[in-house]
């Protein structure tokens, strides 16, 4: 394995902190990349494997002796990710965004730290930040229901994906990402995976990453994954009749939106081919959570119903 420190890359084991870092890109903005290897480059105390997958048919330069693995094509998020995945080693494993960078030198030292202090703690996501818009972020950068008090940290059933960690062991315990989800609540399922190993996803907001605030209008085919992977994602994970409920109260939260007639059509063109399409890939159909996992997410708060 190819060891990456700051400052260069050197061979062999020299710490204890081993961390596999896949940095997802699509090519197309170099300086971001830039920006966010700059970032993990900066990090003390930690050894890393950092590949930066290539998830389209363009080819990146980067300004740091990283691996560079090019797919050739748009594979979808979550399968780009899983591909770097198998291409890193370590103890920890991290995922990384190319718009989104470190602000603190100690980061991945500081998660691996308290990982290693509690054996119960599965997967860790930072709070987001944008340093030029504090105070401006988005509320769906807040991972639970009460979106209220950013800065308070807390047990999550679902993650913002562009910079997570995990023990490498409890990522490989999960399967990985859901491939087949191309994008859209792929990281619900990876937290809802990670609780059923036993283990704890915790947001903690005293741990920052940093993300420009961009303000996006939602496309067709946003509204076509969303209503298409809320189905898979039930029938992927739920048993009946958690399953039916959970796609009951999000068909019932989008008739409340009352989305324009186009969008709503697609809405529905992704639900209808929800129950039609099969959510995996090959004969062998994902593992159902835990029905251990349904009581522990219930007593929570937080029942696979919304």
């Amino acid at each position: 394995m190819e060891v990456v420190q700051a400052g260069g890359t050197v061979s062999g084991p020299t710490k204890s902190v081993r961390y596999g870092v896949v940095v997802l890109t699509m090519g197309n903005r170099p300086r971001e990349l830039g920006r966010a290897l700059d970032s993990l480059m900066s990090q003390t105390g930690v050894e890393m494997d950092v590949v930066v997958v290539v998830n389209s048919d363009r080819t990146v330069e980067t300004p740091h002796r990283v691996r560079v693995h090019g797919i050739g094509e748009n594979i979808g998020i979550p399968a780009g990710r899983n591909v770097g995945a198998q291409l890193v080693a370590g103890d920890f494993i991290f995922f990384l965004d190319d718009d989104s960078w470190l602000p603190s030198v100690t980061f991945l030292a500081d998660v691996a730290a308290r990982m290693e202090a509690d054996a119960t703690l599965g997967m860790v996501q930072p709070r987001i930040i944008d340093p030029d818009r504090r105070g401006d972020e988005p509320t769906r950068w807040i991972p639970r229901l009460r979106k209220g008090r950013p800065g308070r940290s807390s047990e999550v059933f679902s993650v913002l994906e562009t910079a997570i960690a995990l023990p490498r062991e409890t990522f490989d315990a999960t399967g990985g990402w859901p491939s087949e989800f191309y994008y859209a609540h792929e990281g619900i399922e990876l937290a809802w995976r990670v609780w059923d190993t036993g283990r704890r996803v915790e947001y903690q907001a005293d741990l920052h990453v940093a993300h420009p605030v961009v303000h996006t209008g939602r496309h067709k085919e946003f509204h076509y994954m969303n209503a298409r992977n809320r189905v898979w994602l039930a029938r992927r994970c739920l048993h009946w009749p958690f399953s039916w409920a959970y796609v009951l109260v999000w068909t019932l939260r989008h008739m409340i939106r009352n989305l324009p007639e186009h969008e709503d059509q697609v809405w529905w063109n992704g639900w209808m081919d929800g129950w039609t399409d099969k959510p995996w890939d090959g004969p062998t159909r994902p593992r159902k959570l835990r029905w251990s996992t349904i009581v522990t997410m219930t007593l929570h708060g937080r029942p696979p119903l919304v």
